[in-house]
């Protein structure tokens, strides 16, 4: 069956197909797409205000000589003059105001395009190859570089322009006038091309030390409860400042690359600007010059010199490309390819994996599994820590891919599925689930499509969240961040999320494990009374888990062991060992519970007094 993208399927962008280099060229040329109106209108009224700015001399020197000869026509210079001064003003502010929204436009559309991208890619591609650190700097920082690109390009075809422009009008007034700066032209190319070349380099490697610093303070900040407690607060600090040698070495090298081109084209144009002069006033002496002649050169001279101020432009382009490079290269991660097949209707659920194989780190997480849930059944995964419980449960949602082999739902293949309609019948509980939404009962909601209430409420109670919600201050419509939660309640807030969007197929990674077993009977009741029926894939830990489920699925060293009822397996020793290490964890599980009860009634009590 032909895997063709789905309506509702995000197409990847292009850049996510290339190479680095592609990616960077798609990176910047998709900028100038995204607002290619506005772009147009930086270049044209950039172009229109050099070329007032060139024009404004010749009509300047003509007055001045209309002015020294007493001959009609002054009234009509002036006016002109007055003309283009007030368009040269209106054009630049007008490029300031077009340009600064241009430059906001296509910072906003680099940050969607990277923040889309790597939200529809598997977790583990993002996680192996960048650090958060260093996505925040590359969505941040990096995406504003980036997007100053239309802006600098179009304003710097009038950087040139002018300069350009001038020099032929230099020309036109005086031919050994512009013959003497043609003379110091090849010495400024060389500058803009020295300054360039080593400009690059030094703005790579200060973005890479920015990443550094901002991936070990994400890492710090994450754990900084253990920092306190082990009192490493100082050589933490120390370790997250530990590039910033670098990167002030970085700093300092690109400004004085920087400094160094605007010191020597600070001398070499005044020099250039001073011959012309000095040459202009002998040609005056011998008559070959008016004084509105010489006026008009001496300002050409000035602009022509203004070639030196390209550096700026080149400056901004180079950060610009560097950064284009680095947020490229979150675009060039391959996207899974998506199907648009529909599921059959009313499918029970059944799920079947065939030879699946699943690589981290280019050895086998997962070897041939074959396996098959019948609809309608629960089965539990089991294995020691590492046997790839978790990711068996992420292939079989389509959290990721396998290698080789190959996943079905109810006879579909998953990548020939409509993603859209996997996410809404295939529900995921996780561990320590991730709460998102303004209030409780949004992070409930939170998902493919938004329960009503009623059954925002019926996922809760079959959860076992319904009872410490209606304790909060506003019940379900309390602010997240003002609910204190324990981390058993955020886990039941997550089971309760997975129910209120169950479908045909429920994956419950492990998210039982911080209930008590009164609380986990209670959800498995509800499992099967309570929310929508259908085939459950449960990565148990404990005994009782295991023996409540219709059938267990043995993992051992990445490979499928056994497939049977917990009964019959009970009677191997290895695997009875699988679950020695948790003989006190229930034991544990259930005192932390009693002692999350305490702690709730405390805070209730606070909350009543108060």
């Amino acid at each position: 069956m032909p895997r063709t993208p789905g309506p509702s399927s995000p197409q990847p962008p292009p850049a996510a197909r290339r190479g680095p280099d592609s990616a960077v060229r798609s990176v910047l040329t998709g900028a100038f797409r995204h607002s290619p109106v506005r772009t147009l209108a930086v270049c044209l009224f950039s172009v229109a205000s050099a070329g007032a700015a060139v024009a404004l001399p010749a009509v300047l020197g003509h007055t001045l000589d209309l002015v020294l000869g007493a001959r009609p026509g002054l009234h009509r210079a002036l006016v002109l003059c007055a003309v283009l001064l007030v368009a040269e003003v209106l054009l630049d502010a007008l490029v300031a105001l077009t340009g600064g929204v241009l430059t906001a436009r296509s910072t906003a559309w680099l940050r969607r395009s990277g923040i889309g991208h790597l939200l529809s890619l598997a977790p583990h591609r993002v996680a192996g190859r960048f650090t958060p650190g260093d996505l925040v700097t590359r969505l941040t920082g990096n995406a504003a570089d980036a997007g100053t690109a239309p802006t600098a390009a179009a304003t710097g075809l009038a950087a040139v322009i002018t300069p350009v422009g001038a020099l032929i009008a230099l020309a036109l007034t005086d031919i050994w006038l512009a013959a003497v700066f043609l003379a110091g032209l090849p010495l400024l190319t060389r500058l803009l091309r020295t300054f360039a070349r080593g400009s690059s380099d030094s703005v790579r490697r200060y973005q890479r030390t920015q990443a550094d610093i901002a991936t070990r303070l994400v890492e710090a900040l994450g754990g900084a409860r253990t920092i306190a407690a082990a009192g490493t607060a100082g050589r933490e600090r120390d370790r997250v400042l530990a590039p910033l040698p670098e990167l002030g070495a970085q700093g300092r090298q690109m400004w004085q690359i920087y400094g160094r081109a605007v010191v020597s084209s600070s001398i070499l144009v005044p020099l250039l600007t001073t011959a012309v002069l000095a040459v202009g006033g002998i040609r005056l002496a011998y008559g070959s010059l008016s004084v509105g002649e010489l006026l008009a050169a001496s300002r050409y001279a000035a602009l022509t010199a203004g070639l030196g101020g390209v550096v700026g432009q080149l400056n901004s382009l180079v950060r610009s490309r560097a950064a284009a490079h680095r947020t490229g290269e979150l675009l060039t991660l391959p996207t899974a390819p998506q199907g648009a097949c529909p599921l059959p209707a009313d499918g029970p659920g059944r799920l079947e994996l065939r030879a699946v194989t699943v690589l981290r780190g280019g050895a086998p997480a997962l070897r041939d599994i074959d396996l098959v849930v019948p609809g309608g059944t629960t089965m539990a995964v089991v294995g020691h820590s590492g046997a790839g419980k978790s990711l068996l449960a992420a292939v079989a949602g389509r959290l990721t891919d396998p290698d080789s082999g190959q996943v079905l739902l109810d006879g579909i293949p998953l990548d020939e599925a409509d993603p859209a309609q996997l996410r809404r019948e295939i529900g995921y509980a996780f561990e320590r689930p991730a709460l998102f939404g303004r209030t409780v009962g949004a992070a409930i909601g939170f998902g493919p499509y938004e329960p009503p209430a009623q059954a925002i409420e019926a996922a809760a109670r079959a959860a076992g969240a319904d009872p410490f919600v209606r304790l909060l201050p506003d019940g379900y419509t309390t602010p997240l961040a003002d609910a204190p939660l324990s981390g058993g309640e955020v886990q039941r807030l997550g089971l309760a999320r997975a129910f209120a969007h169950a479908g045909r197929l429920l994956v419950l990674d492990d998210a039982t494990s911080s209930l008590d077993s009164v609380t986990e009977l209670h959800v498995r009741r509800a499992l099967v009374h309570d929310v929508r029926t259908g085939s459950r894939l449960l990565i148990a830990h404990r005994v009782s888990s295991a023996a409540r489920a219709d059938l267990v699925a043995w993992l051992e060293n990445g490979r499928l062991r056994a497939v049977a009822p917990h009964d019959r397996l009970w009677a191997e020793a290895d695997y009875r060992a699988v679950f020695a290490h948790t003989d006190d964890e229930e034991t544990r599980a259930d005192k932390e519970t009693r002692a999350d009860e305490e702690t709730r009634t405390d805070q209730d009590t606070t909350r009543a007094a108060s």
